[in-house]
C-alpha cells in the first residue's frame, strides 16, 4: 500500500507561510511570496472560499491580493482585519465583501477571464488556475484595501517573526530579531509600548484574555508580561526527570479555553532541542495553567522538530507542524496524540490552523469532529479531518457491569452448587 496522503485543498503560485479562518464566513486566507528577489515568484495573500460539494470539503479562489515585492511571513485576524508581517514592517489589510456585479462588459471579459477581477488582470489569473486553484465566478467577491503600515523590527537583519492581536482587537503585539516587543494601536498603528523582552530573536508570542502576553525567544527563555513588566518565566522542565544533556528552547505558545470550563484557561508551549544532533532528542508539548502559569502536564511529541503549533477555537484539540513536513493533532487535556501523517508535506510545515467551530465552521466540518489546515513552501495547502469519535453512553456501561456481575454470579453458582 502506498503512503497515506492528506487531501490537496489548494495550490498557490508560490510559497506559502501563513493561514488564517475567518469564522463567521468561513473564509481561508493563505499568504506567503518569493520575496524581493527577481525569480518571477509572485507575492500575495489569497482569499479561499470553503465549500462542502458532495460530502467533501472544496476551496475557491475568491480574490488575489497583490503585495508587490513582499511575502507575507506571518499572520494575524481581526473580523475583517488582517495584521500581515512583511518583512521588518507590518502591513494592515480590510477585506470586505461585496455583490459581484455582472454586465456586458464583464461577460464579454468571462471568456478570456474567468472568476472575479483580479488586480493583476488576466495574467495573474491564468496563473493561479495553472498553478491548481479554481476562480469562483459568481456571488459574492471581495473587496481588498490597504490600510497603515508600520516598520515593527530593527535588528541588523530586521524581520518581524510573529504578531497577534489583543482579545478585543484594539492592540496588536509583534516580535521580531531585535528582541524587542512593540504594541499598537489598531487600526492607526501608533506605538503604545515598546520594551526588551529577549537578547536575541523572539520566536512567538500570544496574547491572553487579560492581556496578559507570553513571549518564547532564543535566549532559552519564556517570559510572562503585564504591559512591560515582567511577571514570571516560565520553567517546563522543573518537574520533569533529567533530560538528554542537550539544551531546549520554546519554539511556540498558544493560550486556550478549557473546554466546558467558562472560566478555564491554559497555556501550551513546544520546546525543541536547540542544537539538530544525529540521533536527535524529543520535542516537548507542555500545557499550563493560564491564570498561575504553573506546568500541569508535558508529554514528549515524537524526535521531529516542531515547526508551529495552533489550538482549536474550544481549546479541545492541538495541531502541530515539524520541519520535515508532518502534520499531528493532539487532545488537549491529555496531550495523547489523535492523527498523525508523516511528511504530508515533505518540506516545513509553516503554518497550521483549525476550522473553527462556530459560525459557519460548524457547517463545514460536517461528519467530522475537527479540521486542521496545514501549509509549506511546498505552495500547498493540505486539509487533516479527525472523525468524531465514538463514545459509549454511561447508562450502557452500568448495563454492562451489572451483566458481568449477574453473569459471575451463575457461573460461581454452577461451578459450586451451594454457593449462595
Amino acid at each position: 500500500m502506498g503512503r497515506r496522503r492528506a487531501p490537496e485543498l489548494y495550490r498557490a503560485p508560490f510559497p506559502l507561510y501563513a493561514l488564517r479562518v475567518e469564522p463567521s464566513t468561513g473564509l481561508l486566507i493563505t499568504a506567503g511570496g518569493g520575496g524581493a528577489a527577481k525569480t518571477g515568484i509572485k507575492n500575495g495573500v489569497h482569499f479561499l472560499q470553503l465549500e462542502q460539494i458532495g460530502g467533501a470539503l472544496s476551496a475557491s479562489l475568491l480574490h488575489s491580493h497583490d503585495t508587490v515585492t513582499r511575502a507575507t511571513m506571518n499572520l494575524a485576524l481581526a473580523g475583517n482585519i488582517l495584521a500581515a508581517g512583511q518583512d521588518a514592517s507590518c502591513q494592515l489589510l480590510q477585506f470586505k465583501p461585496q455583490e459581484h456585479e455582472t454586465s456586458d462588459k464583464q461577460d464579454n471579459a468571462g471568456s478570456q477571464e474567468q472568476g472575479p477581477r483580479q488586480r493583476k488582470g488576466a495574467g495573474a489569473a491564468a496563473e493561479t488556475q495553472e498553478a491548481g486553484a479554481s476562480i469562483q465566478g459568481e456571488g459574492v467577491e471581495l473587496n481588498v484595501e490597504n490600510l497603515q503600515s508600520v516598520q515593527t523590527d530593527f535588528g541588523s537583519d530586521p524581520l518581524q517573526k510573529t504578531v497577534c492581536f489583543n482579545h478585543d482587537n484594539t492592540l496588536l503585539a509583534t516580535g521580531g530579531t531585535d528582541g524587542f516587543v512593540r504594541v499598537w494601536q489598531v487600526p492607526s498603528l501608533e506605538k503604545v509600548l515598546e520594551f526588551k523582552a529577549h537578547d536575541g530573536e523572539i520566536e512567538d508570542l500570544t496574547l491572553g484574555p487579560d492581556d496578559k502576553m507570553v513571549t518564547a525567544g532564543w535566549d532559552f527563555k519564556a517570559c510572562v508580561w503585564q504591559r512591560d513588566q515582567l511577571v514570571t518565566g516560565l520553567r517546563w522542565d522543573e518537574n520533569l526527570p533529567p533530560l538528554p544533556d542537550t539544551p531546549y528552547r520554546y519554539q511556540a505558545c498558544r493560550f486556550g479555553w478549557v473546554p466546558d470550563q467558562p472560566a478555564g484557561l491554559r497555556l501550551f508551549t513546544v520546546q525543541i532541542p536547540h542544537k539538530r544532533l544525529r540521533r536527535p532528542p524529543p520535542c516537548y508539548l507542555t500545557a499550563w495553567d493560564g491564570h498561575n502559569f504553573l506546568p500541569l502536564r508535558t508529554q514528549p511529541c515524537g524526535n521531529e522538530v516542531i515547526s508551529c503549533l495552533s489550538v482549536s477555537e474550544s481549546g479541545t484539540f492541538l495541531g502541530l507542524g515539524t520541519v520535515t513536513g508532518s502534520v499531528a493533532i493532539y487532545i488537549s487535556f491529555s496531550l495523547q496524540r489523535l492523527y498523525y501523517l508523516r511528511e504530508a508535506h515533505g518540506i516545513v510545515v509553516t503554518d497550521v490552523a483549525f476550522m473553527p467551530e462556530q459560525g459557519r465552521g460548524r457547517e463545514l466540518l460536517g461528519a467530522h469532529e475537527a479540521a486542521l489546515f496545514s501549509v509549506a513552501v511546498d505552495s500547498r495547502c493540505q486539509l487533516h479531518l479527525l472523525p468524531i469519535r465514538r463514545s459509549v453512553p454511561v447508562w450502557l456501561l452500568l448495563l454492562l457491569c451489572a451483566g458481568l456481575i449477574i453473569l459471575a454470579i451463575l457461573l460461581l453458582q454452577t461451578a459450586f452448587p451451594g454457593f449462595l
